[in-house]
Parts: structure tokens; sequence; C-alpha cells
């Protein structure tokens, strides 16, 4: 079936619709990793977001119920060049058309998804609407004015605290929209887990009296956090922190820090990034809209991007505060940056 995508700008690209055959909306944003769609498919980051595959062949290893970042499908809707019909793997148990039928997630094949590409780097990261019918511009307008991802948080976290067994340091949790290798990272190291959803109070959080206190990925706009920023504020100096993606951000503005937006974001598994106190660079996994723009008194930054610059990681001289904007647990990505997660429990 013929199906378009309308961006807020007026563009239009049209191709074949897949998956579920109902009009989405949402941020449209681009990923150019060449492998690991079913990772970027349930990452809870994508939450809110219409995300375009740069690398031209989807599905061709198919999709298996082990590789998932959360329970389900996360993202608004997916574009591809061209989606495989016909998957070869030996782990393989379902076609990613069906599986997005299944979750009921709109997706898009057919278009120059490098044209698209470039139209967000030049002009920005924007709205967009996926149709199968003739929508008047009027309603374009209205229902790209309606959507609002500010909600997205409560949407991904857990509903309820749950414990995850170990033997070694106990890390309180708290998932704004966590991935599922985060906490097989830590869980590698031995940590016994409680995980918390994202707008439990500090006192809840410091009663299981936890050896270190762990900020998740997680979508949306960390500005839009304004409850949690002032609860992560309370937990200051009370034990260490670590944070990750978000979880930065959000340390970042609890501190007295700044963040905005990026033009176009960083998603990828291909992205460089700097360890100054080792002075080395690291391939990294990245999945983010926004980052820390001025940093806190007392912070001093630990990575940067080789990119653009903009900052990647952040040590607090004097508390035992430490987080990285990129994602080490990888998961789709390398794996080089997995030794951040030994300084996390280092702190």
């Amino acid at each position: 079936m013929k199906a378009k995508l309308i961006l807020e700008n007026g563009m239009i690209f049209e191709g074949k619709a897949f998956g579920y055959l109902e009009e989405t909306i949402g941020e449209v944003v681009f990923n150019t990793g060449m492998a690991g769609y079913q990772q970027v498919l349930t990452d809870p980051s994508y939450y809110g977001q219409i995300v375009t595959m740069t690398y031209p062949l989807v599905g061709n290893y198919g999709i298996n119920l082990e590789d998932g970042e959360s329970d389900t499908p996360k993202v608004k809707g997916f574009i591809v060049k061209e989606a495989c019909d016909y998957p070869n793997n030996f782990r393989c148990e379902l076609k990613l058309n069906d599986y997005l039928k299944n979750h009921k997630i709109m997706a898009l094949e057919g278009i120059d998804t490098r044209a698209l590409t470039k139209v967000l780097r030049n002009s920005g990261t924007m709205k967009g609407i996926i149709t199968t019918e003739e929508l008047s511009e009027a309603y374009v307008n209205r229902k790209l004015k309606e959507f609002s991802n500010a909600k997205a948080v409560r949407e991904v976290t857990t509903k309820s605290i749950y414990k995850i067994n170990g033997y070694g340091q106990h890390i309180a949790v708290l998932d704004f929209g966590i991935k599922g290798n985060i906490l097989k990272s830590f869980k590698k190291r031995g940590c016994s887990l409680t995980v918390f959803p994202a707008y439990t109070s500090y006192e809840e959080i410091l009663k299981v009296n936890p050896d270190k206190i762990f900020l998740s990925n997680g979508p949306g706009d960390p500005e839009d956090l304004t409850e949690i920023i002032e609860n992560i504020k309370r937990l200051i100096g009370k034990k260490p922190i670590a944070g990750i993606c978000l979880g930065h951000q959000l340390l970042a503005l609890a501190l007295g820090g700044k963040t905005a937006k990026l033009k176009f974001g960083h998603r990828g598994c291909n992205h460089p990034v700097k360890d100054l106190e080792a002075d080395r660079v690291y391939i990294t996994s990245q999945n983010h809209g926004y980052y820390v723009k001025e940093l806190p008194e007392q912070v001093a930054a630990t990575h940067i991007s080789m990119n653009d610059n903009t900052i990647e990681g952040m040590r607090h001289k004097v508390l035992p505060i430490f987080s990285v904007q990129y994602h080490p647990e990888a998961c789709p990505g390398p794996k080089d940056a997995d030794y951040i997660f030994d300084k996390f429990l280092e702190l």
C-alpha cells in the first residue's frame, strides 16, 4: 500500500507502508548504525520518535525474542530504504514486518532515506506524519502542533519497584526508560539492584540504603522533568551517583548546569568519543537529542565528542558523582566503553 511521510516543513517522501497500517505522528530522527535495528526499535529512549535507518537494507537477519532492550518496541514509527521480506539467520524467529504489525508500529519503506537524513541534518530534527491517506494541510498542521513528548518518561518507566539479586554492591536504579543491557552490565559485575520508578521520592530510595545510586537513560527533554530534578538534588551528597544519557543530563541540571537541544542529535553506534582522563578515543553507541551545554560549578568534563566537541562525560571535583552522555552498555554497537561500569563501581 502506498504511504508517505509528511514533514512539518511541508516536504513529502512517498513510499510503501508496512507493519501496522495506521497513521502515526512523532519526531523524525535518523540512526547511522549498520546493524542492531531490533535494539533500536526496543530502546525506550526512542519513545515518541519516528526512526529512520540510514543503512539501506533492514530486517535481513529478522527478529528474535532475546535481543530486545525492553519488552516491546518503543518507537512511534520506522522508516527504511528496503525492508527484507526473507530474513536468513539461525536466531531469526520473526520477520520485521510481522513484528511491527503485532506491536502496532507503522513503518515506511522505499524512500531515499539518505536524502531524508540530509534534510534532517540541514534543517534539524522535525515532527512528521506517516500516513496512507490524503490529508489536508490544516489537518497536518493541527496534528503536528498537538503532538508532545513531554510525558515520555512516565510512559516508559517501570510501574513498580523490583529487585535483581546479586552478591556485590547494592545499586539503587532510577528507571527513566532503562535499556536491558545496562541492568545486565551491572548484574555481570555481581551487583544487587533495586529498580525504582522514575518519580519515586528520594526518601523511599534512601530507605533501602544503597551503596550507590544510578540514573538511567530515557526519552525526552530533561528540562521537562522538574520534579525528578528536584528529587535528584535531595540525593546529591547522600550517596555516590552515576548516570548515563538522560541521567547524565538530569545530574547536570540538578547541580546547576544547563542543557540544550542538538540540531539533529547523536544516534548510532559509530560515534568517536575522547576520554580526557585516559587520553584515548573510543567508538561509542549513542542515542540522544539533548546535551549538557554548560557544566555546573565544581564539575569537570571527562569525555568529549570528536564529531562536534560536545560534552560526553563529567565528574564532580569534590563529590562522588560521575556520568556519561553516551551508552557504554552498547546494544547495538561496540563494547569499547564497557569499562565505564567499572568506573561507576569505583565511585
